[in-house]
């Protein structure tokens, strides 16, 4: 990352309690690129898991403590918590003792967000990582050097110095960042643009979300929004400047001819419309499915307000590479086993990657680790629709116990009722609860030809069970 010359640093140091978390890091990264003093605890550290990202964090000056309370020392120290840390967590309550300023993840990004000049904000219930990936590649490409936010790693920036590039420290006075509707959060940002890709259930009941996307739609100088997603569309009105994209609605701004839409395995390409001139853009994109079409007419759309040409965003998207556990192919067996690491946890999400699995012919073992008890109660109807609707009868789904990592969360309903649900939807599922025997499943039912597709969110070690499984496959 970038050292910034042009901004002061911030005396009072950050403590930032799950520092190696997909939320935090990003933060932690930018913060430290802005002259703060960074140092942070996390539980996956304590117990050893991702030790390559700790290490990596240890290397290149972030502080690490246990996360035993040891590391809050000093009330100058502002604790950087997500809301939903408990007082009872060692930090907190150190915290707590020692009169400590503590800020959430949400409150300290909206800070530095609302200070940049020119910024562009990413939201919606799905696609906003890749969405915020193709932005801010689009901008570095033509020379704008932004600062970016993102929850996962953007492939165009990784390097060996800075494997875990799911930030980019560049200039503060342009900042692109997705914003999340989850915890309400993203009434916090004012942007200079604020793309709104879609509204789904998935945290908050529709009505929440309703009313988070309308206001941020309002709050926004100019809002990007999809007129094929019938919510967003019924929110376009909360705008007071806007431009609109869709694949499916040719009314749109920014759309596609439908007869050029060529799908293959591992790329799309269509011929861009821009309706407000009437040009055309031949747009090929280096990875599959009719959501990244979506999210790159997103990102056009975007980059268009902001004044970058369209013909400089459909070729920079060319050489896109795509993030982390985003379809990231892990690899294909000598057999034509493929397995694919993906961050699908809600319903939009699975259905975005089934659909582009079953875009071409192969059989799908969908491995899905639910993110959370108290997700899967909120949305385990509709996530068992998706599943027993995007898969064939050949198809199978494969689910292990919800993620688990401590706390006093309700765990009296599991996963075994989602599968009662794919089943009764008329979807082949089968409950396993530890996920190394879904491993062990996986290779053995496996046939030449298959696509295994390793599903979940909030376990950084799910890209490490994809990548055990390709290697038994191969």
């Amino acid at each position: 990352m970038s050292e910034l010359v042009d901004q002061a640093p911030i005396e009072r140091p950050f403590f930032f309690c799950g520092i190696g978390g997909s939320g935090m890091l990003p933060l932690a990264q930018l913060a430290q690129g802005f002259g703060y003093v960074v140092a942070g605890s996390d539980r996956s550290y304590d117990q050893g898991r991702t030790p390559e990202k700790f290490k990596w964090l240890d290397e290149n000056g972030f502080t690490l403590f246990p996360q035993d309370g040891s590391g809050i020392n000093s009330a100058d120290q502002v604790l950087i918590a997500s809301a939903a840390v408990e007082d009872t967590v060692p930090e907190v309550a150190r915290a707590n003792e020692l009169g400590c300023k503590r800020m959430t993840r949400a409150e300290l990004l909206a800070e530095l967000f609302n200070e940049a000049g020119y910024s562009v904000a990413v939201g919606g219930t799905s696609g906003k990582s890749t969405v915020t990936g193709m932005i801010a590649w689009i901008m570095a490409d033509a020379d704008h050097d932004p600062t970016v936010m993102n929850g996962a790693v953007m492939k165009n920036f990784a390097d060996e110095a800075n494997p875990f590039a799911s930030a980019r420290v560049g200039s503060p006075r342009v900042f692109v960042s997705e914003v999340d509707e989850s915890d309400g959060s993203i009434a916090l940002y004012k942007p200079t643009i604020g793309v709104l890709l879609n509204v789904s259930l998935d945290h908050k009941s529709i009505e929440e979300l309703r009313q988070l996307f309308g206001d941020f739609l309002a709050e926004s100088g100019c809002a990007i929004i999809n007129l094929d997603d019938e919510e967003s569309r019924e929110l376009a009105s909360r705008a007071s400047q806007k431009v609109t994209f869709g694949i499916h609605d040719q009314s749109a701004d920014i759309t596609v001819e439908p007869d050029s839409i060529e799908q293959t395995p591992l790329s799309i390409r269509a011929v861009l419309i821009d309706n407000r001139t009437r040009e055309v853009f031949p747009l090929e994109l280096p990875m599959p499915g009719l959501h990244n079409l979506a999210n790159a007419l997103a990102a056009i759309a975007a980059m268009s307000a902001a004044g970058i040409e369209i013909t400089r965003c459909v070729y920079a998207l060319g050489r896109f590479e795509g993030l982390a556990r985003r379809f990231d192919v892990v690899g294909t067996s000598e057999s034509g086993i493929s397995v694919i690491d993906d961050f699908g946890h809600n319903p939009e999400k699975c259905a975005a990657t089934l659909r582009t699995l079953k875009a071409t012919e192969s059989r799908v073992i969908a491995f899905f680790q639910p993110h959370g008890y108290g997700p899967l109660r909120q949305m385990g109807d509709e996530l068992a629709q998706t599943f027993a609707n995007e898969l064939g009868a050949d198809d199978i789904t494969i689910m292990c116990d919800p993620v688990y990592f401590g706390g006093t969360v309700d765990r009296s309903a599991g996963t075994e009722r989602i599968i009662d649900l794919i089943e009764q939807h008329g979807g082949s599922a089968q409950h396993i609860g530890a996920r190394d025997a879904c491993g062990d499943k996986i290779v053995e039912i496996a046939k030449p030809g298959d696509r295994i597709v390793i599903m979940g969110a909030r376990d950084d070690t799910l890209s490490a069970f994809a990548k055990s499984v390709f290697e038994r496959l191969s």
